[in-house]
């Protein structure tokens, strides 16, 4: 038996789930270049975040979280969504109370014993 994925990812692609919680993917069409461009950005901005949290620096704090804000935008993972059909988005929603019900709780029960 294959085990399932830490945190699984929707039918669709657009979401994976950490404790019951849909979070957005990035941008599947993102060029490999481009991704990995924001993901190094990404994770320099969240290192900074953890200097200025224990630095006690808010100024510095607040500039590091704009950049990983940034960096999650120009991944899709957050603003305008990256899909075109028009579906709307529940990023950070409970899988609960969105279309994706039904298939967390089909999946729940694999994820519980793996």
């Amino acid at each position: 038996m294959t085990k399932p994925a830490i945190h699984p990812v929707t039918p669709d692609g657009r979401y994976f789930v950490v404790k019951g919680r849909l979070w957005r993917l990035s941008n599947p069409a993102l060029g490999s270049a481009d991704r990995e461009l924001w993901v190094s950005r990404l994770m320099s901005a969240r290192r900074q975040v953890g200097a200025a949290l224990k630095a006690d620096d808010s100024a510095a704090e607040k500039v590091a979280r704009a950049e990983v804000d940034a960096a999650k935008r120009a991944l899709g993972e957050r603003g305008p969504v990256w899909w075109t059909d028009g579906q709307p988005d529940f990023n950070r929603r409970m899988v609960s109370t969105t279309p994706y019900k039904s298939w967390y709780a089909e999946i729940g029960s694999t994820l519980n014993n793996a």
